[in-house]
């Protein structure tokens, strides 16, 4: 084997190539995502269209204020009439929904349900963002603010929308809870707990506007472009007497809202007190002069001694009218207010005289006990005799006070004393039902007149 030929080496495979290593792809550019702006001309739009089919709101609904601000949920208002609106709500909405929504907030600050929903809170609520349910069990975070807002969502969603005005989807109504129309925020939370309800609204936020309650996202008093008191009272009082004058284009709802909107009650009984206080203390009623105790002016005049002027309390006659229209609740009123007119001279019952009075006046009777007095008549009225009555009396009183309903002729010269009327509240029609066109008389200037109820 030695002479055999040796077998060639065997060529070498060839090395794999390595594999190319991928390399990433360039990062594609993130474009920012910019929020859309607040689209102010759709906004205006449907403000516009808001004043043309409820032309009485003109003033209030261009007395606001926009103020944009993405944390809003849509729309709301805050006490100072500031419109803060989120430009994605203003995105989604057609634009007569929107004029609803602006009618809707602006109703919220014309009704003053700021101011109503903090007193509700203070009388029935605990303070503090919590609050308490109408039961008085302490109510979960938020919920009284949202109970005060739907309940005031429920007083105007029921007569604000409809001709010309499509009611915004998720405007809540009070048949949601089986409740009836007309009422006022604070009836329907008395009403209802409004407890189930809050749990499928939470998202409803009309601003301390609608409820009351200050949120963190509200400029607050201080803030830019806010109506001062007078400046939101002179924006309310402008609507109320555009719909007074034209009562045939607002519904029954605004109507009473504009009757009472600037007639807050009054305390009539402290004023029906002030005004026999003032005619009694007035110059001229109950002065007198004695020599019990000398004028200091007697200093001045040696040898001669001068009466001084002294004040004894006034004498007050009360003419009752006991006419058959004056209802027996009015009577019992009046024998009230004769106990407060007692009290309103110093206690001194024996000064005080009570004359009914229908078509012709009775005994002018002294006061011993109000609920004693028996009040005599039924017929018609005419005052007259019964202020001719009291000026008879003897001694003449200083004050004659006139508890009627105003269904009665006046005399035609003022009395020889002070004279105070309170008046029984009537509508000028329905005094008469046998003649339509027949309009009272009213209290004669020389009278002060104080409005009772």
């Amino acid at each position: 084997m030695t002479g055999a030929a040796k077998r060639p080496a065997p060529h070498p495979l060839p090395r794999p190539l390595p594999r190319p290593v991928p390399r990433p792809a360039p990062p594609r550019p993130v474009r920012a995502t910019v929020p859309k702006p607040l689209d102010m001309e759709k906004l205006l739009a449907a403000r516009l269209h808001a004043v043309k089919v409820r032309p009485y709101l003109a003033d209030a609904l261009f007395a606001l204020h926009v103020v944009e601000d993405r944390s809003v949920p849509t729309m709301a208002v805050d006490a100072y009439w500031r419109c803060y609106v989120s430009p994605g709500f203003v995105a989604r909405m057609p634009v007569e929904e929107l004029a609803g929504v602006w009618v809707h907030e602006v109703s919220h600050l014309l009704r003053d349900h700021h101011g109503r929903g903090q007193r509700y809170a203070r009388h029935h609520e605990e303070h503090g963002p919590g609050g308490r349910s109408g039961t008085g069990v302490p109510a979960a975070n938020g919920s009284g603010r949202l109970r005060r807002n739907i309940a005031a969502d429920f007083e105007i969603n029921d007569d604000i929308y409809g001709d010309g005005l499509p009611r915004p989807s998720g405007a809540v109504l009070p048949s949601l809870l089986g409740l009836p129309e007309g009422l006022l925020m604070e009836e329907y939370l008395r009403r209802a707990s409004l407890s189930g309800l809050a749990a499928d609204l939470a998202w409803l936020d009309c601003g301390s506007g609608a409820d009351g309650q200050d949120r963190s996202w509200e400029l607050g008093p201080d803030g830019a472009h806010g109506l001062s008191r007078q400046q939101r009272d002179a924006v309310r009082f402008r609507v109320a007497e555009g719909i007074k004058g034209r009562p045939g284009d607002a519904p029954d709802g605004w109507r009473r809202w504009a009757d009472e909107a600037f007639q807050s009650p009054q305390p009539w009984r402290q004023l029906l007190g002030a005004a026999v206080r003032s005619a009694a203390g007035a110059p001229g009623a109950g002065e007198n002069h004695s020599y019990r105790r000398p004028s200091r002016r007697s200093a001045g005049v040696p040898g001669v001694i001068l009466p001084s002027l002294r004040r004894t309390p006034p004498r007050v006659c009360v003419v009752i009218d006991t006419s058959g229209s004056v209802s027996d609740a009015e009577l019992g009123s009046a024998l009230l207010e004769v106990a407060a007119i007692s009290r309103a001279v110093g206690g001194r019952r024996d000064l005080v005289s009570v004359i009914s009075c229908d078509a012709a006046a009775g005994v002018a009777v002294p006061l011993c006990r109000a609920e004693n007095i028996e009040l005599v008549g039924g017929g018609g009225t005419d005052l007259r005799s019964g202020f001719a009555r009291a000026l008879r009396s003897q001694p003449r009183p200083d004050v004659v006070v006139a508890l009627t309903d105003g269904q009665t002729p006046w005399p035609s010269a003022p009395p020889p004393c002070r004279t105070v009327v309170g008046l029984f509240p009537r509508s000028a029609h329905g005094a008469n039902e046998e003649d339509p066109d027949y309009v009272p008389d009213t209290p004669p200037s020389w009278a002060r007149v104080v409005t009772i109820g």
